[in-house]
Parts: C-alpha cells; sequence; structure tokens
C-alpha cells in the first residue's frame, strides 16, 4: 500500500485515536502518558488491523498454498514494504523482521561479528549506549579476544568527536551508537560519525530505536551498514523490529539461528540456507506483529514529521523550564533547544523512584531508574533519574500538570 496524503497536524485531534489515552485512573485522574521512551501507545488503526488479521486473516506465512496462508503472506511482505519506503531502503530484502533492536543487534554481533572480529580488534561504542547495543559487544569480545572501546562525553552532554577520532584506526572493527540517547536526548551526527568510521574501515552499526519513530530515516544520507529499531516505539506492538542491512553484507553473512524458513535444502549431510530476508527469520516470524508495525507506518505517514518534531520541540522547551523551577533539580544532558523529545532530571536529596511513584499517583507515568544505561549513569556519578519521553499525542497542558504535580510531590518529600 502506498503512503497516504499528510494531514494537518492536530495533537487534540490524534489523541482520538488512541483509545488507552481516554481514561481516568487513581481516583479519577487523567492519564497523561510520558513514558514514550519505553513503549509508545497505539492508535486505533494498528489496534483494528491486528483484530482483524487474527479474526479473519491469520495462518503461517510462505509455507501454505491455501487461501488463509496466501492472506497473511501478502500482509506480512506489505508490511516488509512498508518498512522499507519509511526508512527508504534500496530493497526490501534488506529489511529483516527481528523481535526488536535488542535481537537485531545480536544478530549482527553473532551472524557478522564472530566471522569477522578477531583477537586485538577494537569496537568503538559511546557512553550513551542501551544496555542492548553494549552487552552484546562485550559478548563478541569475550568470544573473539577484541577489546571494547567507549567514545566519551562533553560537558554538555554531547558525543565528544575529537575523542572519537583519537580512538579510532587500523584496528577499530565496528563502530556502534545510538543516533539518539534515550536518557539525554542527545542526538547524534550519524552521517559524520559513519564517514569518521568508514575512513578506517570499520563496519557502522546504528541503534536508530529512539530517532526513527521521531525523525524522518533515510538509510542512503547516513551511510552506515546495518540500522535496528523496534515497533513499539512507533506506535506499532511489541515482540517486532527491524535490522536493515546493505544488501551485499547481508548476503554475505551466515545465519544466526537455524530451523524453518531460513533453508534452502535439508538433507542428513548438512544443508544450505536460502535467500534473503528468509535466510535471518527461522521459524514462525512474529506475523500479525509486523503487520501491526506496517499499519502503525501506514499511519505515521499521513502525518507530517517536521510538524512532529516541531510540537516535541515546544514541549520540550516548557518542561524543561518547568523542571528547572524546582529547587535543586539538574537536566541531564544538553540545552532544550538542543535535545530530542525527552527530559531526564534528578532532584537533589530527592529519590527518583519516589518522584515517579508519587506522579504516578497524580495520574502522570514518568520513568525512573537507569534506564538501561548504567555505565552513562556511572559516568554522570548518580544511581538514578527519572525520564519525561514524549510523542505525537501529548500536550502543552499535560506538561503543565507534570510540572505542578512535580513541585508538590518534591516539597511532600522533603
Amino acid at each position: 500500500m502506498e503512503a497516504k496524503q499528510k494531514k494537518t497536524f492536530d495533537p487534540i485531534e490524534i489523541r482520538e485515536d488512541f483509545p488507552i489515552l481516554n481514561q481516568t485512573i487513581h481516583r479519577e485522574r487523567p492519564l497523561v502518558y510520558f513514558d514514550n521512551g519505553a513503549s509508545t501507545q497505539h492508535p486505533r488503526q494498528v489496534i483494528e488491523t491486528m483484530d482483524d488479521c487474527y479474526v479473519r486473516t491469520y495462518a503461517n506465512v510462505h509455507r501454505g498454498i491455501h487461501w488463509l496462508s496466501e492472506q497473511s503472506s501478502a500482509q506480512y511482505e506489505q508490511a516488509r514494504t512498508a518498512v522499507r519506503r519509511f526508512i527508504n531502503a534500496s530493497h526490501s530484502n534488506e529489511v529483516i523482521f527481528t523481535s526488536g533492536t535488542t535481537e537485531s543487534i545480536n544478530l549482527i554481533a553473532r551472524s557478522w561479528g564472530d566471522a569477522n572480529v578477531k583477537s586485538g580488534d577494537e569496537i568503538l561504542l559511546t557512553m550513551l549506549e542501551h544496555h542492548s547495543n553494549i552487552v552484546p559487544w562485550q559478548q563478541l569480545a569475550e568470544r573473539t579476544g577484541a577489546v571494547v572501546k567507549f567514545v566519551n562525553l562533553t560537558d554538555a552532554g554531547e558525543l565528544d568527536l575529537e575523542h572519537m577520532r583519537a580512538l579510532l584506526g587500523s584496528r577499530t572493527k565496528i563502530v556502534s551508537f545510538a543516533s539518539v540517547s534515550n536518557v539525554l536526548g542527545s542526538r547524534a551526527p550519524v552521517a559524520e560519525m559513519t564517514s569518521m568510521a568508514k575512513d578506517v574501515g570499520a563496519l557502522v552499526v546504528v541503534d536508530a530505536a529512539q530517532s526513527v519513530p521521531h525523525d524522518k530515516t533515510d538509510v542512503q544520507s547516513w551511510g552506515a551498514d546495518f540500522i535496528a529499531f523496534s515497533g513499539h516505539k512507533m506506535l506499532g506492538p511489541s515482540g517486532v523490529g527491524i535490522l536493515w542491512g546493505r544488501q551485499s553484507i547481508l548476503e554475505s553473512m551466515q545465519p544466526f539461528m537455524g530451523g524453518g524458513s531460513m533453508i534452502d535444502q535439508v538433507t542428513t549431510d548438512g544443508f544450505t540456507w536460502g535467500e534473503l530476508p528468509a535466510r535471518f527469520e527461522a521459524g514462525t516470524p512474529p506475523i500479525v506483529e509486523a503487520i501491526g508495525l506496517g499499519s502503525a507506518i501506514e499511519y505515521l505517514e499521513t502525518i507530517d514529521v517536521a510538524q512532529v518534531d516541531e510540537h516535541e520541540q515546544v514541549l520540550v522547551r516548557r518542561a524543561y523550564e518547568l523542571i528547572m523551577e524546582v529547587d535543586g533539580a539538574t537536566i541531564l544532558g544538553p540545552a532544550a533547544d538542543c535535545r530530542a523529545g525527552l527530559v531526564s532530571f534528578v532532584i537533589e536529596g530527592v529519590s527518583s523512584q519516589d518522584i515517579s511513584i508519587l506522579l504516578d499517583q497524580q495520574g502522570i507515568a514518568i520513568r525512573a531508574g537507569h534506564h538501561c544505561a548504567m555505565p552513562l549513569h556511572k559516568h554522570l556519578e548518580i544511581k538514578a533519574s527519572c525520564r519525561a519521553s514524549f510523542y505525537l499525542y501529548n500536550t502543552l497542558d499535560e506538561v503543565e500538570k507534570m510540572g505542578a504535580a512535580l513541585k508538590k510531590v518534591v516539597q511532600r518529600l522533603r
């Protein structure tokens, strides 16, 4: 299905598409959902698409020649085409369905890393990374004898590109980094960092889980070799994600898992694996979840991403102002006009978990903890932080409610 005509962006109108937002919790308090960095909510269109699949057309894909299987297979591949279009990939064969960003990065580490990384090679990450973009590479280093290094941050919470340039060298085999920090909201200069890595012949992996839902993504202009992201952060269901890779590289890689679907021939003497993308989609895939992701993409394609970004920036700037009005508040990361749509903060002398609990009692959902970024929190010399993360259905009025509630919560905890 081709992209639909874009409509005028109106967050109030958009909210009507999200049933979960139209409810009250905790003594009839309207729900304010600011945990979008973890998972977004689902528009009615996605819910109905998945429900219709279960009710009318569900069957296993590709191997059946009956009507239901043909219907499910067609919808599944239409979703792949929607992903290709959304990120401007050259071929649908470059789009691999996985369970999420975590599996996507593990697939690269296993299928490409095990075959190409040797003892003494270096894997370059950054201090901003989510555990999903740290642990798979540490495991690869343990298996191969490679060394993992980290790019430092500037005082402003941005990546220190001079430090990166100093770390890059002939031993650098892989450079993997997040396009947007899930804690600081820092935006990585993806194309520039990719160019720096390519100058030393390194493979480039981008964890785009926090940027694809919010920003126009063009894998051609980025120049990276692999990009990973998740459906549940972009209005789609959990349990499905994407690994995009350059076709020439994917074709050179052995499968990460063995089983049904990924083979060409199997005999008692061995097997041969199939063509892309089936080679990396062993077993029964997340069929309905992938179809739901395709529906989420079609929904997002009706909205002007530039207007969404402008709206999120308005929310971020106001949240930044209101949080800084709280005595003892420190906002982590860059200035309000230099970040993506989230704000993480700490309040001196007050537990982040306690803040989250009491805000929840006011109907406001934020996240507290280390946000799967323990090395970053250690670098910042804190154990935990609060994070409010915004999306297209959030409103300025909700931000005002959070600011007023935060002041009361902090006064109560002190």
